[in-house]
């Protein structure tokens, strides 16, 4: 019950890593407002989660991209909630593999509406609530592309490097109002890793695999360090859950500003 009674937002719970997020977060007690597109999906990771309990879960549409709608949605779910202690912000995108040379404007527009302004949007959400309160939680969500560089997603990987600096600026400039700001970089099997592979046959790299190319379940196994020792291999409920909880709980109040990689040693530079 590390997190019983708090009030959290998740966005992106509709699946993959933010879906198990939200179970993780119920099993410790906590009160979850789940931030997603699909209805369907949605309702049923918050039927399954809270079926899980002890805490509970609620669904919300809600697209990050547009501004006044996360600002609206935010302060709907926080009044019936009666407040915030942390916001886990999963969602993000990806237009699959593509050439450098090749990134279009509405290749580049799609991917930077979501996984930059939709940074932008929700934190700023949430600010002014934890603000008054004097203290907060934002969990960002990076990629070890954005860290050493992704091939074949140099859009995917730019927005991924904006969320990083981003996070840490608003570290340094909110630490005064008690808000903490991390930020995870995960390597985990989630639907859109699968989804991006699909739309990217036409890519074939030359030499090493880049950061997150993995067609086949052996490449993708290859990239993890600890995958010959463990049988590891990134899922969101038993690799990704845990590190959630401990971020969003009281164990984690003395840190911010802080990159963890939850990626079985993708982002290691080798």
């Amino acid at each position: 019950m590390l997190l019983e009674g708090r009030r959290i937002i998740v966005t992106g719970g509709s699946r993959g890593i933010a879906a198990g997020t939200v179970r993780s977060y119920v099993r410790e007690g906590a009160h979850v407002a789940v931030m997603g597109v699909s209805k369907t999906l949605g309702r049923q990771v918050v039927e399954q989660a809270s079926a899980l309990g002890p805490g509970e879960a609620t669904y919300y549409h809600c697209d990050v991209a547009d501004r006044q709608a996360v600002f609206e949605v935010f302060d709907s779910a926080i009044a019936a909630m009666g407040g915030l202690e942390v916001l886990a912000h999963v969602a993000g995108v990806t237009a699959g593999f593509k050439l450098a040379e090749e990134i279009d404007d509405k290749t580049w527009d799609f991917v930077f509406d979501v996984n930059v302004k939709g940074t932008l949007y929700t934190n700023q959400a949430v600010c002014a609530h934890m603000r008054k309160q004097g203290y907060g939680k934002i969990i960002n969500f990076g990629s070890p592309a954005g860290v050493v560089g992704g091939a074949g997603g140099a859009d995917y990987s730019a927005s991924k490097g904006a969320v990083l600096s981003w996070s840490r600026s608003i570290a340094k400039e909110w630490g005064r109002y008690g808000i903490r700001v991390n930020v995870v970089n995960p390597a985990i099997e989630t639907p859109m890793r699968h989804e991006a592979l699909a739309k990217s046959s036409a890519f074939e790299p030359d030499g090493p695999l880049p950061i997150g190319w993995a067609p086949t379940d052996e490449q993708w196994k290859s990239q993890l360090l600890v995958y010959g020792k463990t049988g590891l291999k990134g899922d969101a409920d038993q690799d990704m859950g845990p590190v959630m909880v401990f971020l969003a709980s009281e164990g984690s109040d003395f840190m911010t500003g802080q990159m963890f990689n939850v990626d079985g040693g993708v982002c290691l530079v080798r």
